[in-house]
């Protein structure tokens, strides 16, 4: 019996409640559609499995890897010796606190904690009503768009070691950058977090949460799977600007492709693959280079 034989036995003996799936495809939970399958995949619907089971890896010696919506998320074809530990439907609360704070757990939406606020009349995350990761994944990353970041609104956030140890971080102390944070290391999974926010009008808050969407609805290939942005804002330009002023939308290798409605993003338009994903992306780094004198960086995320 290995370590991962191990792991399901005890898992199943502590949490039998818990879904537990034997070789799990991956392509089943990124929103890129691509990848193989890892070794053992767990559900925790609540705090208290995921402690046991990060306590139950540690054991055995395997190296959890924490997983929300899968939405930035690139990962390899072949078969990954891998524990991953998928958030998404659980530690989903959500409740209104005093002050105009919002307390939520990692597994909840952003659409579904920004519809949350405008229900209440709370405004600060309307940006966020179109992003299709979790508050867990977002803050691991700073998600942003249309001009707001998480950074703006989260005060608080919590967050367990990979030994189960937990624990909070507040203000500065949580490192949110572009595209940064504290948790990027991938030593915290976050829990959940508090967020500031402040009164709006509902309906002023809704229409524009309805215009920020009509424009991604309008300029991103939503229609296809991605990984969304495919590389970071490099300084004082837009990737999208420069991958487009090379030429390069429609440049294609095997079923990935750059968006011709969206340069800055690499589309799956049918049978994709990690490795045509990554020699689509080098394409891309190497001729923005020599043509622009800028080295993009991915913003899309490897597994492993």
């Amino acid at each position: 019996m290995d370590r991962f034989d191990r792991l399901h036995q005890q898992l199943t003996h502590l949490c039998p409640g818990m879904a537990l799936r034997e070789r799990e495809p991956m392509s089943r939970h990124t929103s890129f559609r691509i990848g193989g399958p890892v070794r053992l995949m767990a559900f925790p619907a609540s705090e208290e499995e995921l402690l046991t089971a990060l306590r139950c890896a540690n054991e055995c010696g395997v190296t959890p890897v924490p997983l929300g919506n899968g939405t930035n998320l690139l990962c390899g074809d072949e078969p990954m010796e891998l524990f991953v530990l998928k958030l998404l439907d659980g530690l989903d609360d959500l409740e209104r606190l005093e002050g105009d704070r919002v307390r939520c757990g990692a597994g909840v939406l952003l659409s579904r904690l920004a519809a949350f606020a405008q229900r209440e009349g709370l405004s600060g995350l309307e940006f966020a009503s179109g992003i299709p990761g979790t508050l867990g994944g977002g803050a691991v990353m700073n998600a942003g768009a249309y001009g707001g970041e998480l950074k703006d609104v989260v005060t608080e956030t919590r967050f367990v070691t990979l030994d189960g140890a937990q624990g909070c971080l507040t203000g500065e102390a949580q490192g949110f950058g572009y595209r940064t944070s504290a948790f990027t290391d991938g030593t915290k999974i976050i829990t959940g977090a508090t967020l500031q926010l402040h009164p709006g009008d509902r309906e002023a808050i809704r229409q524009r949460m309805n215009e920020l969407n009509q424009k991604r609805r309008d300029k991103q290939p939503l229609e296809y799977p991605s990984g969304g942005s495919t590389f970071k804002r490099p300084v004082g330009g837009f990737a999208a600007a420069l991958i487009d002023q090379c030429g390069l939308k429609g440049l294609t290798v095997g079923g990935a492709q750059v968006s011709p409605k969206h340069a800055g993003f690499v589309i799956n338009v049918g049978g994709a693959t990690c490795a045509d994903v990554l020699a689509l992306t080098d394409q891309i780094h190497d001729t923005v280079l020599e043509k622009t004198g800028v080295s993009l960086e991915l913003e899309i995320k490897r597994l492993p």
